[in-house]
Protein backbone atom coordinates (compact mmCIF):
# COMPACT_ATOMS: atom_id res chain seq x y z
CA UNK A 1 0.00 0.00 0.00
CA UNK A 2 1.28 3.42 -0.92
CA UNK A 3 1.03 6.43 1.39
CA UNK A 4 -1.92 8.60 0.38
CA UNK A 5 0.33 11.66 0.72
CA UNK A 6 2.74 10.13 -1.80
CA UNK A 7 -0.16 9.29 -4.14
CA UNK A 8 -1.52 12.85 -4.03
CA UNK A 9 1.90 14.44 -4.53
CA UNK A 10 2.89 12.03 -7.34
CA UNK A 11 -0.47 11.37 -8.96
CA UNK A 12 0.80 11.31 -12.55
CA UNK A 13 3.63 8.93 -11.62
CA UNK A 14 1.18 6.53 -9.96
CA UNK A 15 -1.13 6.78 -12.97
CA UNK A 16 1.79 5.82 -15.22
CA UNK A 17 2.54 2.89 -12.90
CA UNK A 18 -1.04 1.64 -13.26
CA UNK A 19 -0.82 1.89 -17.05
CA UNK A 20 2.51 0.04 -17.10
CA UNK A 21 1.17 -2.74 -14.88
CA UNK A 22 -2.13 -2.94 -16.80
CA UNK A 23 -4.08 -2.23 -13.60
CA UNK A 24 -7.39 -0.44 -13.96
CA UNK A 25 -8.05 2.05 -11.17
CA UNK A 26 -9.69 5.48 -11.09
CA UNK A 27 -7.07 7.48 -9.21
CA UNK A 28 -8.95 10.75 -9.73
CA UNK A 29 -11.88 9.17 -7.91
CA UNK A 30 -9.52 8.17 -5.09
CA UNK A 31 -8.36 11.78 -4.71
CA UNK A 32 -11.97 13.02 -4.74
CA UNK A 33 -12.98 10.49 -2.09
CA UNK A 34 -9.92 11.41 -0.06
CA UNK A 35 -10.90 15.10 -0.25
CA UNK A 36 -14.41 14.28 1.00
CA UNK A 37 -13.02 12.01 3.69
CA UNK A 38 -10.66 14.69 4.94
CA UNK A 39 -13.40 17.30 4.96
CA UNK A 40 -15.72 15.16 7.07
CA UNK A 41 -12.90 14.06 9.39
CA UNK A 42 -11.82 17.67 9.96
CA UNK A 43 -15.38 18.70 10.82
CA UNK A 44 -15.80 15.65 13.04
CA UNK A 45 -12.58 16.31 14.93
CA UNK A 46 -13.59 19.94 15.50
CA UNK A 47 -17.00 18.90 16.86
CA UNK A 48 -15.45 16.28 19.15
CA UNK A 49 -13.02 18.89 20.45
CA UNK A 50 -15.98 21.20 21.11
CA UNK A 51 -17.77 18.30 22.83
CA UNK A 52 -14.78 17.78 25.13
CA UNK A 53 -14.62 21.52 25.92
CA UNK A 54 -18.34 21.74 26.74
CA UNK A 55 -18.12 18.59 28.88
CA UNK A 56 -15.41 20.28 30.96
CA UNK A 57 -17.53 23.46 31.27
CA UNK A 58 -20.55 21.49 32.49
CA UNK A 59 -18.65 20.27 35.53
CA UNK A 60 -17.98 23.86 36.75
CA UNK A 61 -21.30 25.39 35.66
CA UNK A 62 -24.26 26.30 37.88
CA UNK A 63 -27.63 24.58 37.40
CA UNK A 64 -29.03 27.05 34.84
CA UNK A 65 -25.93 27.14 32.67
CA UNK A 66 -25.48 23.38 33.03
CA UNK A 67 -28.97 22.76 31.66
CA UNK A 68 -28.26 25.03 28.69
CA UNK A 69 -24.92 23.33 28.00
CA UNK A 70 -26.48 19.86 28.16
CA UNK A 71 -29.03 20.92 25.54
CA UNK A 72 -26.19 22.17 23.34
CA UNK A 73 -24.36 18.90 23.88
CA UNK A 74 -27.34 16.86 22.72
CA UNK A 75 -27.50 18.83 19.47
CA UNK A 76 -23.74 18.48 19.03
CA UNK A 77 -23.96 14.74 19.68
CA UNK A 78 -26.58 14.44 16.93
CA UNK A 79 -24.29 16.29 14.50
CA UNK A 80 -21.35 14.04 15.44
CA UNK A 81 -23.41 10.91 14.84
CA UNK A 82 -24.52 12.26 11.46
CA UNK A 83 -20.91 12.97 10.47
CA UNK A 84 -19.82 9.49 11.60
CA UNK A 85 -22.53 7.92 9.43
CA UNK A 86 -21.44 10.12 6.53
CA UNK A 87 -17.83 9.04 7.03
CA UNK A 88 -18.49 5.27 6.97
CA UNK A 89 -19.22 4.84 3.24
CA UNK A 90 -16.41 7.26 2.38
CA UNK A 91 -13.94 5.22 4.41
CA UNK A 92 -15.13 1.97 2.85
CA UNK A 93 -14.67 3.30 -0.68
CA UNK A 94 -11.37 4.94 0.24
CA UNK A 95 -9.97 1.70 1.67
CA UNK A 96 -11.17 -0.32 -1.32
CA UNK A 97 -9.51 2.09 -3.75
CA UNK A 98 -6.31 2.25 -1.71
CA UNK A 99 -6.01 -1.54 -1.88
CA UNK A 100 -6.02 -1.33 -5.67
CA UNK A 101 -3.29 1.29 -6.07
CA UNK A 102 -0.17 -0.26 -7.63
CA UNK A 103 3.36 0.27 -6.45
CA UNK A 104 5.60 2.27 -8.79
CA UNK A 105 7.86 -0.03 -10.82
CA UNK A 106 11.57 0.62 -11.14
CA UNK A 107 12.69 2.51 -14.22
CA UNK A 108 14.53 -0.60 -15.43
CA UNK A 109 11.28 -2.58 -15.72
CA UNK A 110 10.45 -2.92 -19.43
CA UNK A 111 7.07 -2.20 -20.97
CA UNK A 112 5.03 -5.14 -22.19
CA UNK A 113 1.61 -6.63 -22.65
CA UNK A 114 2.22 -10.10 -21.14
CA UNK A 115 4.92 -12.51 -19.97
CA UNK A 116 5.82 -12.96 -23.65
CA UNK A 117 7.45 -9.51 -23.40
CA UNK A 118 9.75 -10.40 -20.49
CA UNK A 119 13.40 -9.75 -21.33
CA UNK A 120 15.89 -12.58 -21.24
CA UNK A 121 18.94 -11.35 -19.34
CA UNK A 122 20.90 -14.57 -18.91
CA UNK A 123 21.25 -18.12 -20.24
CA UNK A 124 23.20 -20.69 -18.25
CA UNK A 125 24.23 -24.18 -19.28
CA UNK A 126 26.56 -26.63 -17.50
CA UNK A 127 28.90 -26.60 -20.51
CA UNK A 128 29.21 -22.82 -20.44
CA UNK A 129 27.34 -22.20 -23.70
CA UNK A 130 24.85 -19.36 -23.99
CA UNK A 131 22.39 -21.01 -26.36
CA UNK A 132 19.35 -23.12 -25.70
CA UNK A 133 20.39 -26.70 -24.84
CA UNK A 134 20.74 -29.15 -27.70
CA UNK A 135 18.41 -32.18 -27.83
CA UNK A 136 19.51 -35.26 -25.93
CA UNK A 137 21.55 -37.72 -28.05
CA UNK A 138 18.95 -40.48 -27.67
CA UNK A 139 15.15 -40.82 -27.83
CA UNK A 140 14.05 -39.03 -24.67
CA UNK A 141 11.05 -39.50 -22.39
CA UNK A 142 9.10 -36.82 -20.56
CA UNK A 143 8.94 -36.73 -16.76
CA UNK A 144 5.58 -38.48 -16.61
CA UNK A 145 6.83 -41.51 -18.51
CA UNK A 146 10.18 -41.56 -16.71
CA UNK A 147 8.85 -41.21 -13.17
CA UNK A 148 5.95 -43.59 -13.70
CA UNK A 149 8.25 -46.31 -15.05
CA UNK A 150 10.63 -45.87 -12.10
CA UNK A 151 7.87 -45.94 -9.47
CA UNK A 152 8.47 -42.30 -8.50
CA UNK A 153 4.93 -41.01 -9.05
CA UNK A 154 1.37 -42.32 -9.18
CA UNK A 155 -1.05 -40.03 -10.99
CA UNK A 156 -3.94 -42.46 -11.22
CA UNK A 157 -4.19 -42.90 -7.46
CA UNK A 158 -3.52 -39.19 -6.98
CA UNK A 159 -6.57 -38.37 -9.07
CA UNK A 160 -8.57 -41.03 -7.25
CA UNK A 161 -7.79 -39.40 -3.89
CA UNK A 162 -7.56 -35.70 -4.76
CA UNK A 163 -9.23 -35.27 -8.13
CA UNK A 164 -7.97 -33.27 -11.10
CA UNK A 165 -4.21 -32.53 -10.85
CA UNK A 166 -3.81 -35.03 -8.00
CA UNK A 167 -0.59 -37.00 -7.58
CA UNK A 168 1.37 -39.18 -5.16
CA UNK A 169 5.16 -39.00 -5.06
CA UNK A 170 6.21 -42.55 -4.30
CA UNK A 171 9.46 -44.28 -3.45
CA UNK A 172 12.42 -42.42 -4.91
CA UNK A 173 10.13 -39.59 -6.02
CA UNK A 174 9.40 -38.83 -2.38
CA UNK A 175 13.02 -39.45 -1.34
CA UNK A 176 14.30 -37.10 -4.03
CA UNK A 177 11.98 -34.36 -2.78
CA UNK A 178 13.30 -34.75 0.76
CA UNK A 179 16.86 -34.68 -0.59
CA UNK A 180 16.15 -31.37 -2.36
CA UNK A 181 14.59 -29.83 0.77
CA UNK A 182 17.49 -30.92 2.97
CA UNK A 183 20.07 -29.68 0.48
CA UNK A 184 18.24 -26.35 0.16
CA UNK A 185 18.19 -25.96 3.95
CA UNK A 186 21.97 -26.43 4.09
CA UNK A 187 22.71 -24.37 0.97
CA UNK A 188 20.69 -21.30 1.93
CA UNK A 189 21.50 -21.70 5.61
CA UNK A 190 25.15 -21.23 4.71
CA UNK A 191 24.15 -17.87 3.22
CA UNK A 192 22.77 -16.63 6.52
CA UNK A 193 19.10 -17.59 6.23
CA UNK A 194 17.26 -18.66 9.37
CA UNK A 195 14.89 -21.62 8.90
CA UNK A 196 11.22 -20.98 9.61
CA UNK A 197 8.24 -23.33 9.62
CA UNK A 198 5.05 -21.31 9.78
CA UNK A 199 1.28 -21.75 9.48
CA UNK A 200 -0.24 -22.78 6.17
CA UNK A 201 -3.69 -21.64 7.29
CA UNK A 202 -3.77 -17.91 7.95
CA UNK A 203 -6.17 -15.06 8.59
CA UNK A 204 -7.43 -13.20 5.54
CA UNK A 205 -5.57 -10.05 6.63
CA UNK A 206 -2.24 -11.72 5.81
CA UNK A 207 -3.17 -12.14 2.15
CA UNK A 208 -4.26 -8.50 2.00
CA UNK A 209 -0.93 -7.65 3.59
CA UNK A 210 1.13 -9.34 0.89
CA UNK A 211 -1.16 -8.08 -1.90
CA UNK A 212 -2.51 -11.52 -2.88
CA UNK A 213 -5.97 -10.26 -2.00
CA UNK A 214 -8.10 -8.88 -3.49
CA UNK A 215 -6.23 -9.49 -6.76
CA UNK A 216 -5.79 -13.29 -6.66
CA UNK A 217 -9.06 -14.14 -4.94
CA UNK A 218 -10.16 -16.76 -7.45
CA UNK A 219 -6.87 -18.65 -7.09
CA UNK A 220 -6.91 -18.98 -3.28
CA UNK A 221 -8.45 -21.72 -1.16
CA UNK A 222 -10.35 -20.66 1.95
CA UNK A 223 -11.99 -22.51 4.82
CA UNK A 224 -15.50 -22.50 6.25
CA UNK A 225 -14.14 -20.20 9.00
CA UNK A 226 -12.99 -17.67 6.38
CA UNK A 227 -9.34 -18.46 6.96
CA UNK A 228 -7.11 -19.01 3.93
CA UNK A 229 -4.60 -21.58 2.71
CA UNK A 230 -1.36 -19.94 1.62
CA UNK A 231 -0.04 -20.19 -1.94
CA UNK A 232 3.47 -19.26 -0.79
CA UNK A 233 5.15 -19.13 2.62
CA UNK A 234 5.81 -15.43 2.00
CA UNK A 235 2.26 -14.85 3.26
CA UNK A 236 2.66 -16.28 6.76
CA UNK A 237 6.29 -15.19 7.07
CA UNK A 238 5.45 -11.54 6.40
CA UNK A 239 2.87 -11.75 9.18
CA UNK A 240 5.55 -12.82 11.66
CA UNK A 241 6.47 -9.23 12.61
CA UNK A 242 3.07 -7.63 11.94
CA UNK A 243 2.34 -4.63 14.20
CA UNK A 244 5.85 -4.74 15.68
CA UNK A 245 8.61 -2.16 15.96
CA UNK A 246 12.05 -3.56 15.15
CA UNK A 247 15.54 -2.23 15.70
CA UNK A 248 17.61 -1.19 12.71
CA UNK A 249 20.46 -3.34 14.03
CA UNK A 250 18.37 -6.45 13.28
CA UNK A 251 18.52 -5.86 9.51
CA UNK A 252 18.71 -7.54 7.18
CA UNK A 253 16.41 -10.21 8.58
CA UNK A 254 16.64 -13.32 6.37
CA UNK A 255 14.18 -16.18 6.70
CA UNK A 256 14.24 -19.48 4.83
CA UNK A 257 10.58 -20.40 5.11
CA UNK A 258 9.25 -23.85 4.24
CA UNK A 259 5.59 -24.77 3.85
CA UNK A 260 2.99 -26.71 1.92
CA UNK A 261 1.28 -24.39 -0.56
CA UNK A 262 -2.13 -24.45 -2.22
CA UNK A 263 -3.39 -22.84 -5.42
CA UNK A 264 -6.64 -23.44 -7.23
CA UNK A 265 -5.06 -22.65 -10.61
CA UNK A 266 -8.45 -21.23 -11.56
CA UNK A 267 -7.10 -19.16 -14.42
CA UNK A 268 -5.16 -22.01 -16.02
CA UNK A 269 -7.95 -24.31 -17.18
CA UNK A 270 -6.70 -26.46 -20.01
CA UNK A 271 -3.04 -25.52 -19.44
CA UNK A 272 -0.34 -27.93 -18.26
CA UNK A 273 -2.86 -30.58 -17.28
CA UNK A 274 -0.33 -33.37 -17.63
CA UNK A 275 2.24 -34.15 -14.98
CA UNK A 276 3.77 -32.05 -12.22
CA UNK A 277 4.10 -28.62 -13.85
CA UNK A 278 0.90 -27.16 -12.41
CA UNK A 279 -0.66 -28.83 -9.36
CA UNK A 280 -3.02 -27.72 -6.61
CA UNK A 281 -0.74 -28.52 -3.68
CA UNK A 282 3.02 -28.42 -3.51
CA UNK A 283 5.92 -27.42 -1.26
CA UNK A 284 8.13 -24.36 -1.39
CA UNK A 285 11.32 -23.19 0.26
CA UNK A 286 11.22 -19.39 0.18
CA UNK A 287 13.70 -16.61 0.90
CA UNK A 288 11.96 -13.75 2.74
CA UNK A 289 13.92 -10.64 3.69
CA UNK A 290 13.24 -7.47 5.70
CA UNK A 291 15.68 -4.59 5.47
CA UNK A 292 15.98 -0.89 6.23
CA UNK A 293 14.02 1.64 4.17
CA UNK A 294 16.69 2.17 1.54
CA UNK A 295 16.18 1.76 -2.20
CA UNK A 296 19.87 0.98 -2.62
CA UNK A 297 19.69 -1.77 0.01
CA UNK A 298 16.55 -3.25 -1.55
CA UNK A 299 18.23 -3.34 -4.98
CA UNK A 300 21.36 -4.95 -3.55
CA UNK A 301 19.41 -7.63 -1.69
CA UNK A 302 17.15 -8.26 -4.68
CA UNK A 303 20.15 -9.12 -6.82
CA UNK A 304 21.56 -11.21 -3.98
CA UNK A 305 18.53 -13.41 -3.37
CA UNK A 306 17.96 -13.98 -7.08
CA UNK A 307 21.62 -14.94 -7.45
CA UNK A 308 21.27 -17.32 -4.50
CA UNK A 309 18.68 -19.35 -6.38
CA UNK A 310 20.69 -19.18 -9.61
CA UNK A 311 23.67 -20.62 -7.72
CA UNK A 312 21.49 -23.34 -6.24
CA UNK A 313 20.28 -24.36 -9.71
CA UNK A 314 23.82 -24.18 -11.10
CA UNK A 315 25.06 -26.48 -8.34
CA UNK A 316 22.53 -29.04 -9.55
CA UNK A 317 23.64 -28.63 -13.16
CA UNK A 318 20.19 -27.83 -14.58
CA UNK A 319 20.13 -25.45 -17.59
CA UNK A 320 18.15 -22.26 -17.00
CA UNK A 321 17.63 -18.71 -18.11
CA UNK A 322 16.71 -15.59 -16.13
CA UNK A 323 14.20 -13.02 -17.35
CA UNK A 324 13.43 -9.48 -16.26
CA UNK A 325 9.65 -9.25 -15.99
CA UNK A 326 7.83 -6.55 -17.93
CA UNK A 327 5.30 -4.19 -16.36
CA UNK A 328 2.31 -6.37 -17.25
CA UNK A 329 3.92 -9.43 -15.58
CA UNK A 330 4.78 -7.99 -12.18
CA UNK A 331 2.28 -7.86 -9.37
CA UNK A 332 0.52 -4.88 -7.89
CA UNK A 333 3.03 -4.46 -5.07
CA UNK A 334 6.28 -5.36 -6.80
CA UNK A 335 8.86 -2.75 -7.76
CA UNK A 336 10.91 -5.19 -9.86
CA UNK A 337 10.87 -8.91 -10.50
CA UNK A 338 13.11 -11.59 -11.99
CA UNK A 339 11.95 -15.07 -12.99
CA UNK A 340 14.30 -18.02 -13.22
CA UNK A 341 13.07 -20.64 -15.66
CA UNK A 342 14.47 -24.18 -16.00
CA UNK A 343 14.90 -25.99 -19.28
CA UNK A 344 12.33 -28.74 -19.88
CA UNK A 345 13.65 -30.99 -22.68
CA UNK A 346 10.31 -32.70 -23.22
CA UNK A 347 8.67 -29.39 -24.09
CA UNK A 348 11.76 -27.74 -25.61
CA UNK A 349 11.10 -24.66 -23.53
CA UNK A 350 11.89 -23.00 -20.19
CA UNK A 351 9.49 -23.24 -17.24
CA UNK A 352 9.37 -20.86 -14.26
CA UNK A 353 10.91 -22.23 -11.08
CA UNK A 354 11.55 -19.05 -9.07
CA UNK A 355 10.50 -15.42 -8.79
CA UNK A 356 12.52 -12.74 -7.01
CA UNK A 357 10.77 -9.49 -6.09
CA UNK A 358 11.22 -6.40 -3.97
CA UNK A 359 8.40 -4.19 -2.69
CA UNK A 360 9.90 -1.20 -0.82
CA UNK A 361 7.37 -0.53 2.00
CA UNK A 362 4.27 -1.63 0.05
CA UNK A 363 3.73 -4.78 2.14
CA UNK A 364 5.13 -3.52 5.44
CA UNK A 365 2.67 -0.59 5.52
CA UNK A 366 -0.15 -3.10 5.31
CA UNK A 367 1.43 -5.27 8.01
CA UNK A 368 2.53 -2.22 10.06
CA UNK A 369 6.12 -3.46 10.36
CA UNK A 370 8.29 -0.53 11.46
CA UNK A 371 11.71 0.15 12.92
CA UNK A 372 13.57 2.94 14.65
CA UNK A 373 16.68 4.18 12.94
CA UNK A 374 19.81 5.32 14.78
CA UNK A 375 18.21 8.74 15.40
CA UNK A 376 15.07 7.15 16.85
CA UNK A 377 12.96 8.08 13.80
CA UNK A 378 10.28 5.57 12.85
CA UNK A 379 10.22 4.07 9.34
CA UNK A 380 8.43 1.22 7.59
CA UNK A 381 10.82 -1.60 6.71
CA UNK A 382 11.35 -2.82 3.15
CA UNK A 383 10.49 -6.39 2.13
CA UNK A 384 11.75 -8.82 -0.51
CA UNK A 385 11.18 -12.45 -1.38
CA UNK A 386 12.53 -15.07 -3.76
CA UNK A 387 11.71 -18.72 -4.28
CA UNK A 388 14.56 -20.90 -3.11
CA UNK A 389 13.04 -24.01 -4.69
CA UNK A 390 9.58 -25.54 -5.22
CA UNK A 391 8.72 -29.21 -5.33
CA UNK A 392 7.51 -31.17 -7.18
CA UNK A 393 8.00 -28.78 -10.12
CA UNK A 394 11.80 -28.95 -10.01
CA UNK A 395 11.55 -32.72 -10.49
CA UNK A 396 10.26 -32.13 -14.03
CA UNK A 397 13.48 -30.50 -15.23
CA UNK A 398 15.73 -32.59 -13.02
CA UNK A 399 14.60 -36.02 -14.22
CA UNK A 400 14.25 -34.97 -17.88
CA UNK A 401 17.70 -33.34 -18.05
CA UNK A 402 19.43 -36.15 -16.16
CA UNK A 403 17.75 -39.12 -17.82
CA UNK A 404 19.99 -41.76 -19.34
CA UNK A 405 19.50 -43.78 -22.53
CA UNK A 406 18.44 -46.83 -20.50
CA UNK A 407 15.64 -44.90 -18.72
CA UNK A 408 17.53 -44.40 -15.46
CA UNK A 409 18.11 -40.98 -13.88
CA UNK A 410 21.53 -39.74 -12.85
CA UNK A 411 21.44 -37.84 -9.55
CA UNK A 412 23.22 -34.46 -9.39
CA UNK A 413 26.28 -34.74 -7.18
CA UNK A 414 25.10 -32.38 -4.37
CA UNK A 415 21.95 -34.48 -3.86
CA UNK A 416 23.67 -37.85 -3.74
CA UNK A 417 24.56 -37.74 -0.06
CA UNK A 418 21.00 -36.75 0.85
CA UNK A 419 19.39 -39.38 -1.38
CA UNK A 420 21.95 -42.08 -0.59
CA UNK A 421 22.46 -43.14 -4.22
CA UNK A 422 23.96 -41.86 -7.45
CA UNK A 423 21.15 -42.88 -9.76
CA UNK A 424 17.54 -43.99 -9.81
CA UNK A 425 16.84 -47.06 -11.89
Amino acid sequence: MLDIKFIRENLEVVKMAAVKKKIKIDLDRLVAVDDARREVMTALEAKKAEQNRVSADIIAADAVVKSQLITEMQALKTEIQADEEKLKPLMEEWKALMLQVPNVPDMSVPDGESDADNQEVKIWNPDGSTERPAPLPFPMKDHVELMTALGMVDFERGVKVHGFRGYFLTGDGARLSWAIWNYANDFFGAKGFEPLLGPSIVRKSNLYGTGHLPNDAEDVYNTQDDDYLIGTSEVSTMGFYADEVLEQSQFPIKFLAFSPCYRREAGSHGKDTKGLIRVHEFFKVEQVVLCEASHEESVRLHEEINRNTEEFIESLGIPYHTVLNCGADIGQGQVKKYDIELWVPGEKTYREISSASYFHDFQTRRFNIRYKNSEGVMHYAHSLNCTAIPTPRILVSLVENFQQADGSIKIPEPLQKYLGKTEIK
